[in-house]
């Protein structure tokens, strides 16, 4: 999973990176509220971690412009604004949790989680595609009334593809999503799991929609 830290301290934000990486998450950092911004809209991440007094723009004008722009991922404000006001005007900026300096370690990672799991529930259990049904809560794939038998990896890269159709997804961005930490050795191991997924698929006719995207990666085309 992906976290966006927005942190203008680079030895909190070096920090952070380091502790949430040893947890599993893949973790990009932007030490300007802008350059954060243009990251948290063009890019898709787990969650944001955001600071408050930021150089470029401040933490509550990012939050509001990503609402504004319906960008709807977890956003935890960590600020040493600490009076009621601060938290009130944060959390009604859009902000969904507001953790003030200095801070435990520990309570920041289970929000995260905390925050995560919330937006996996909200953003629904079941994706659908034409007569395919994807649940992220029992883990199982329907096309046209007959269960898929796929593996971790296959669900995953289904998942990946079916939450995001049309996006186009990097190899890079694939093994970073689907594999984590837990890195393959084999160099065309994505190529060789879009292959096996593909296979699955062929049955259905549903394995043309699953592109390669010359020199860049893969996609689900939903378009006809």
């Amino acid at each position: 999973m992906r976290i966006l830290v927005v942190e203008d301290n680079e030895d909190l934000a070096n920090s952070l990176k380091k502790g949430l990486e040893k947890e599993g998450y893949f973790v990009e950092l932007a030490f300007d509220g802008d350059i954060g911004l243009d990251m948290a809209l063009s890019e898709s991440y787990d969650c944001i971690v955001l600071d408050v007094l930021l150089p470029g723009i401040d933490g509550f004008e990012f939050v509001q412009t990503l609402r504004e722009c319906n960008v709807q991922t977890p956003v935890l404000m960590l600020t040493a604004l600490d009076s009621v006001d601060d938290k009130i005007f944060g959390l009604s900026s859009g902000a969904d949790d507001y953790l003030t300096k200095p801070f435990d370690f520990r309570e920041l990672l289970v929000r995260i989680q905390s925050l995560i799991r919330r937006s996996h529930i909200l953003r629904g259990e079941v994706l659908t595609f034409k007569e395919m049904k994807l649940n992220s809560r029992t883990r199982k794939v329907v096309v046209k009334d007959t269960e898929l038998k796929l593996s971790r990896r296959e669900f995953d890269l289904l998942e990946l593809f079916m939450r995001d159709p049309n996006v186009v997804f990097s190899r890079e961005e694939i093994l970073e999503k689907v594999w984590g930490n837990e890195r393959e050795t084999r160099s065309n191991v994505v190529d060789v799991y879009v292959l096996y997924l593909r296979s699955k698929l062929k049955p259905f006719g549903y394995d043309k929609y699953l592109e390669t995207v010359p020199g860049v990666g893969y996609r689900l085309n939903t378009e006809e």
